[in-house]
């Protein structure tokens, strides 16, 4: 009873933040998830939720993605979700407390430092390596943590796409990467009887979460949304590098 008391309303955020707010801080699930379990079972409970989110926003956006950087975050992104299943075969539990704890706070660190105008978009395309290294590490951190969004985004935002290329490129990566990560996942153990059964328990909570998200979209002010997403995301971040190094 403990443990759903913290997996349900993480889980409904998730498709909160999927369905209205974007998909950039759905990965804070994760790191909740991370508090209580070992991150393994965090990670494995989460993605087929996850893949239960985003597969409802493929229609919507279907071919409206634009192809030649989808296809270029996707060719980099495949190698990059190989090394995290490498380094998940080789590093134990604290590492990648350390990993999903030091991504969480990095990404309010990044957020913060784009509304203080110390980081801003390139006002020129970035050249094609950068975008495959975008890819990797996009690949990479979604693996690891679910975290993907902010390295792809540094790619998109500098190829200049309008808000619905935008979106659909985001969407499209991440089902693609998603997919990707779900054999290393069933390989290496982290998909197990126990995370299955959660995963059917919560689905429901997925679903309402996506639903609450269209409506909160428009009633709940985008900005205090992420406010609070960042005020979580600094103390579970820091709980788990906390967790990791002690």
């Amino acid at each position: 009873m403990s443990f759903f008391l913290i997996a349900a309303p993480a889980v409904c955020f998730a498709g909160i933040s999927k369905g209205g707010f974007g998909s950039g801080a759905a990965f804070a699930s994760a790191s909740i998830l991370a508090l209580v379990l070992e991150p393994g079972q965090a990670l494995g409970i989460m993605l087929p939720l996850l893949m239960l989110i985003d597969v409802s926003t493929l229609r919507p956006y279907w071919g409206k993605w634009s192809w030649p950087d989808a296809r270029l975050l996707i060719l980099g992104g495949l190698p990059g979700v190989a090394l995290g299943a490498w380094l998940y075969q080789i590093a134990d539990a604290d590492v990648f407390r350390l990993l999903i704890g030091a991504i969480s706070v990095g990404f309010v660190a990044w957020q913060m430092a784009l509304k203080a105008g110390l980081l801003r978009p390139q006002g020129r395309p970035l050249p094609q390596w950068a975008g495959a290294v975008a890819g990797m590490t996009a690949g990479f951190t979604s693996f690891v943590s679910h975290a993907g969004g902010p390295p792809a985004a540094v790619w998109m935002l500098s190829r200049k796409l309008d808000k619905t290329q935008f979106q659909a490129t985001t969407v499209i990566l991440f089902w693609v990467i998603n997919i990707a990560k779900f054999v290393p996942y069933a390989f290496l153990g982290i998909f197990t009887q126990d995370t299955l059964t959660a995963d059917l328990l919560l689905a429901p909570f997925a679903v309402l979460g996506a639903w609450l998200g269209v409506k909160a979209h428009r009633l709940v002010p985008e900005r205090l949304f992420f406010s609070l997403t960042y005020v979580l995301l600094l103390i579970t971040g820091t709980k788990l590098i906390w967790d990791g190094l002690i």
